[in-house]
């Protein structure tokens, strides 16, 4: 390496042993305005080459914010572009370690065209090549745009800063009021940050993450699976309301890798494999379970704004890169708020298309409630899904019994009311109702669980569907 930074000693505690490989070490920066020339700009602030992540070739760049605080010129910009052209060509992951005061200034217009390259060359990368950020210092202004252009964004917990204005700039705000720079907020709040800890832990979740991850649209990710394909459980229905446990539970080796862990948590999205092959999870939450000294925490069964988006955008992913698509469902309704009333219907669509236009293999198990359209939206037979199962406990329909039986019998007695509900239960919400009527096309144990889906999704392993001659949906 030409450099012994902070910047270099990360790409060494990310990439395997030995394995790194710098290019452009030379590069300097060449603007001669505001007395930058005689400044020295060891490769010009930003480190980049190969590497291996467990013998997987990735690039990688990483900003030193000791070269003129990491700021970004045309020659850094371009360094970072030839990276991507590199990894476009092998179809191989980028991977960016941020750590920069934002535009570089003395460069003024070769700076602004040079975010705009790199800008351009992650829109380009979209769906072809995984992108991965980690934020290890700050990430200001349209610098933001270079972790949101990218597939998953990592973060440190404590020095780390993400903002596209600054706290401070914010009317009637400040840092220590509200910090919005920081990773809590990012991560929790406006749901831009993927995983947040500390250095050593981050990047041993991102080499976690790559192994879960094809290095292009075109590879298939699976690898020799040694756990047993027909492993079995008792209670698994315990876990019917956490379903990041349950997801956990019958995953090759119990490896679930969430993705957002902290946004929207009523809604779990992550990774899996099964049989060897990665998955992607999309699942309804109504609890956490208690975990030692931490409590437990409820949440009604209903889609929410922040949860569809989330859903929305992993499915999205999967799609692009044809990972196969798993969705547990559990939900009787949308969240009944003023606030959501203005964007859960958008969101809820988008989550519908996002589901319907995906091509990869996709499968649904229902393992609680599945009422009215909200149960439509999540990956329904009606939707598309390829294969629909559900535990026999299961309830299937348009709404609760109970509440059913009140409009429809509007006015009568209370006794009238509840036998009219345990009725209507017996009859329409019942899961062997929809499968008769070829809505749920396997009932599965819940102990039996793992050895189900992992032969729904072998059955499909060759999928081909046609789509309609178009560019893309608009919604």
């Amino acid at each position: 390496m030409s450099t012994t930074s902070a910047a270099s000693g990360r790409i060494k505690n990310l990439l395997d042993d030995n394995s790194f490989v710098e290019i452009g070490s030379l590069v300097t920066a060449r603007s001669t305005d505001f007395n930058l020339k005689p400044t020295e700009t060891p490769s010009d602030g930003c480190v980049t080459g190969y590497g291996t992540i467990d013998e997987n070739l990735v690039y990688v760049y990483s900003q030193d914010a000791s070269v003129l605080g990491g700021t970004i010129g045309e020659m850094h910009a371009k360094k970072i572009v030839n990276l991507y052209n590199l990894a476009l060509k092998m179809g191989a992951p980028v991977i960016g370690i941020i750590d920069c005061a934002g535009l570089r200034l003395q460069e003024a217009t070769d700076a602004l065209n040079a975010f705009g390259e790199v800008y351009a060359k992650q829109v380009a990368a979209s769906g072809v090549i995984p992108q991965i950020t980690a934020i290890v210092g700050s990430c200001g202004g349209g610098l933001a745009l270079f972790p949101t252009l990218t597939d998953f964004t990592f973060m440190l917990k404590e020095k780390a800063k993400l903002f596209v204005n600054s706290p401070n700039a914010l009317a009637g705000n400040t840092a220590e009021k509200n910090n919005t720079a920081a990773a809590a907020f990012q991560a929790t709040e406006a749901g831009l940050v993927d995983v947040v800890d500390d250095e050593d832990e981050l990047f041993a979740r991102i080499r976690s993450l790559i192994g879960f991850l094809p290095a292009n649209n075109y590879d298939v990710n699976d690898v020799e699976c040694t756990d047993d394909l027909n492993r079995t459980f008792d209670n698994l229905e315990g876990f019917a309301g956490d379903t990041a446990e349950l997801l956990m539970v019958f995953a090759d080796d119990n490896d679930f890798f969430e993705i957002k862990s902290a946004f929207a948590p009523e809604m779990v999205t992550g990774f899996i494999r099964l049989d060897g092959v990665t998955v992607g999870c999309v699942a309804n939450r109504s609890e956490i379970l208690p975990d030692g000294d931490a409590e437990g925490r409820k949440f009604d069964t209903v889609l929410t704004t922040s949860g569809c988006y989330k859903a929305e955008e992993f499915i999205k992913f999967c799609d692009a890169f044809e990972i196969p698509v798993l969705s547990l469902t559990n939900v009787n309704g949308y969240e009944a708020t003023v606030a959501s009333e203005k964007t859960i219907a958008r969101a809820a669509a988008k989550l519908t298309a996002a589901f319907a236009s995906a091509s990869v293999p996709k499968v649904n198990l229902v393992v609680g409630k599945a009422f009215g359209t909200a149960a439509n939206v999540m990956n329904s037979k009606a939707v598309g899904a390829d294969i629909t199962m559900a535990w026999p406990d299961a309830k299937i329909g348009t709404m609760d019994s109970k509440l059913a039986a009140k409009i429809m019998y509007d006015g009568q007695g209370s006794d009238v009311i509840d036998a009219k509900a345990k009725e209507y239960e017996e009859l329409t919400l019942n899961v062997g109702s929809a499968a008769r009527r070829g809505y749920v096309d396997q009932i599965v144990e819940p102990s039996e669980t793992r050895k189900y889906i992992i032969g729904a999704f072998e059955m499909l392993l060759s999928k081909q569907e046609m789509a309609y001659d178009k560019k893309h949906v608009t919604i």
